[in-house]
């Protein structure tokens, strides 16, 4: 006879494993799928491997504002898993957590894996059953029960199922949408698929030879036609096809929808809470205090040294250039230029780099109290599978935690 499961959670990423370890801790016998060799690939990645785990954002109503709207929703699910409920979670096993910049939330070790240690021991600890390399061709309703057929290994049967199988970003970490196809099949909603976390690609051959260069509290604001179209303050990071970061990552989703209808700049502004008179008169003041020196050498005072050579060639001023001997015009040319620099957006980086996806089922067939399918009962939907924008910062980790948890204490 074949063994029947309490659950069968699919996907073991951090959405996954905080399912099977939180429904094990109540008795429930758990099988997890996963389609890799290995558990949280993805999530290992995080961060640039330092794993962004949530936002320091500890008032729900603050922490729901920036899922775009869809706080109705989600209002349930984090009143039962919040961001106080996920560091008391991962402090209370041995993660010490430290804050950066804009509330981003890090394990102090640095390391992603801190975070994943403590999710494969929350599983352990509850006999979670873990299969890895199981690649899951459908999920059929029979009866009372779920029908997992898989590829080369058979089938297996539960009473309840999770789908934590994640959107379609980083493809080669496991997360390649076909959650999304067994949604469709057995009746629900799915809008359409995009990726909303993404690096911009530049024309601009200057600022990809700034790759690894990276700008704090700056302002970046874009445009189309020659009319403004956003702006929005944070970091950023040069790469050698563009630009990266919190800053451009955020704003990517709305870049590409400016894309469709034609040709998008940009301008970094190094200094937004400062007007160009006041840059103006530092950078005199600047050139005074050292007349003789040369205006290369002395500018990496206000503004990034690496940074210094390519605003002087896109100004057409001329570096060796004593100071003293700076023209009025070619200040203000640069004080315009700190203020303005200019981008020429190339495309949006596919799906390979998305950090996150957006898209995924109609938010309305789920109940978050629960997680669970309003559509098929004992169903239940967690993480990247839900059609939730979300900026980075820490958001992406904190909705698998909630959504994770919430479905473990239910199903």
């Amino acid at each position: 006879m074949e063994k029947i499961y309490d659950v069968i959670v699919i996907g073991g990423g951090p959405a996954g494993m905080m399912v099977a370890g939180t429904a094990a801790t109540r008795g429930r016998r758990v099988l997890l799928l996963e389609k890799n060799s290995n558990l949280g690939k993805k999530l290992l990645i995080t961060g640039g491997g330092r794993c962004n785990l949530t936002n320091n954002k500890t008032e729900v109503r603050a922490m729901l504002s920036k899922y775009k709207g869809n706080d109705q929703f989600l209002f349930s699910a984090f009143t039962q898993f919040s961001v106080k409920d996920t560091l008391e979670f991962f402090n209370s096993r041995g993660v010490a957590t430290k804050e950066e910049n804009e509330g981003r939330i890090f394990p102090v070790s640095d390391s992603a894996k801190s975070i994943f240690d403590v999710l494969v021991k929350y599983m352990k600890n509850g006999e979670v059953e873990i299969k890895t390399g199981i690649e899951v061709n459908s999920i059929l309703r029979e009866d009372e029960n779920f029908i997992i057929a898989t590829k080369s290994n058979g089938i297996f049967i539960s009473k309840a199922c999770v789908l934590a199988t994640g959107g379609i970003s980083r493809p080669e970490t496991g997360s390649t949408g076909e959650g999304f196809s067994w949604l469709k099949n057995l009746g629900h909603t799915i809008i359409e698929n995009d990726f909303a976390l993404v690096p911009i690609a530049l024309f601009d051959d200057w600022a990809k030879k700034l790759g690894g260069v990276s700008l704090k509290n700056i302002k970046l604001t874009t445009f189309q036609n020659d009319q403004k179209q956003s702006s929005a303050k944070g970091d950023l990071m040069f790469t050698h096809f563009g630009v990266t970061g919190p800053l451009a990552l955020n704003m990517s989703k709305e870049i590409g929808e400016l894309l469709k209808y034609g040709k998008v700049t940009a301008e970094i502004d190094l200094f937004p809470s400062e007007d160009v008179g006041l840059i103006r008169k530092k950078i005199q003041e600047l050139l005074a205090s050292d007349p003789n020196k040369k205006l290369k050498n002395v500018l990496s005072n206000l503004i990034p040294a690496t940074l210094c050579d390519a605003l002087l060639k896109l100004s057409n001023i001329n570096g060796e250039t004593k100071n003293n001997l700076v023209s009025a015009n070619d200040r203000k040319k640069l004080a315009i230029l700190v203020k303005k620099i200019p981008l020429n957006v190339s495309h949006l980086l596919g799906a390979n780099k998305a950090v996150i996806s957006s898209g995924g089922v109609a938010l309305t067939q789920v109940d978050f109290k629960t997680m669970q399918s309003r559509l098929i009962p004992n169903l239940y939907l967690v993480g990247d599978v839900l059609n939730i924008d979300r900026p980075s910062g820490g958001y992406s980790l904190q909705l698998c935690w909630t959504t994770g948890f919430v479905a473990g204490s239910n199903c």
